[in-house]
């Protein structure tokens, strides 16, 4: 399986496979760059059709994590975890230890956090094992998940987005189309609700679908059905790769923004949206929000209102990325790009 020649290698620092024969651990763990710091992301645990499949999600995403870092200004690297499993039936505390231990090895250059896949009370399993794991409770917190904290800056980024991209300083009335409503998704859907955003929502989880539709006063549609929903924003809360060139082309919207990392099937899936009139908004810095939260976690002087701040400022991040790019005429992820670079590989 080739590494250096992969289509995502960017001069990652270090890839570490792991593998436990008694507790059946297949793992993968990409450090991408710790320039600012040490390597922070989530650990995902899905059933990978291949080793190369795996392989290209970890180095997707933690690159991704560089850049959201840098661009949250935030004291920490890019990296990511992966394990070929699947969540529902393969995690057992012997694979999460297993997990710890892999962690462990890294002396701290990694530092592992809740993801798709992974929950709050396996990152206190893995804790057994490390003392490298984020998102778990501390400063009294009730709870360590940073689902919320993700929402929350997703919605300051939808309100940049629509000022920039629909003109507008309110969310009144305004149409979002929510794809996927987990965690991340439904409280993001809540906060839409409450601004008065009119809602259509889609889910896998027909069950979880059909409760927040009616909790919320929303349209429910099917998974394949949402792209072609007559809405001003698209807001992608599942897996990566939403926007393909199919989906692109068939969107209503004129804005896109949401949670899920990775959202470009391809890069020239930026230039597609920019040539269609969409407005993108890049979504490791959107999505930043929980990152933020687990980095504040980590410090003696956490204060919920400082992190709050610090969140709320992605807003004025993608203002300054937005107002760029229309000045140069670049699309917006380009120039999240570079401004994610020129931080965290100052003299590249």
């Amino acid at each position: 399986m080739p590494v250096f020649d992969h289509p995502e290698f960017d001069h990652h620092q270090q890839i570490v496979f792991g593998s436990d024969e008694a507790s059946g651990l297949r793992a993968i763990i990409a450090i991408h760059d710790t320039t600012r710091g040490p390597a922070l992301g989530g650990l995902r645990v899905f059933p990978y059709a291949s080793e190369a499949e795996a392989l290209t999600d970890v180095l997707r995403l933690s690159r991704g994590m560089t850049y959201k870092s840098a661009l949250a200004d935030l004291p920490l690297g890019g990296g990511k975890a992966v394990i070929i499993a699947d969540p529902r039936r393969d995690k057992t505390p012997e694979l999460l230890r297993a997990m710890g231990r892999l962690v462990d090895g890294l002396g701290g250059a990694y530092i592992t956090a809740e993801d798709s896949g992974s929950s709050e009370a396996d990152m206190r399993r893995i804790a057994e094992a490390t003392e490298h794991v984020g998102g778990l409770p501390r400063h009294g917190a009730a709870s360590g998940d940073p689902s919320p904290f993700t929402a929350w800056g997703v919605f300051c980024a939808l309100r940049s987005a629509v000022r920039h991209g629909l003109g507008r300083d309110d969310l009144a009335g305004v149409r979002v189309a929510v794809q996927g409503v987990g965690n991340v998704g439904a409280h993001l859907a809540r906060h839409l609700h409450a601004a008065g955003a009119r809602l259509v929502l889609t889910d896998v989880d027909a069950a979880a679908l059909a409760h927040l539709a009616e909790e919320l006063g929303a349209e429910a549609v099917a998974p394949a059905a949402i792209a072609d929903a007559e809405v001003d924003v698209f807001a992608p809360c599942a897996l990566g790769a939403a926007l393909s060139e199919a989906v692109v082309d068939r969107l209503k919207a004129r804005v896109v923004c949401g949670a899920a990392n990775n959202q470009l099937a391809t890069p020239a899936i930026a230039e597609r949206l920019m040539a269609r009139g969409i407005l993108y908004t890049p979504d490791y810095v959107a999505n930043a929000g929980g990152v933020i939260e687990i980095a504040w976690q980590r410090r003696d002087d956490y204060r919920r209102e400082a992190v709050m701040e610090h969140i709320e400022g992605i807003g004025a991040t993608l203002d300054e990325i937005f107002a760029r790019a229309h000045r140069e005429g670049l699309s917006p992820a380009s120039v999240a790009d570079d401004l994610a670079r020129e931080r965290f590989r100052p003299d590249g």
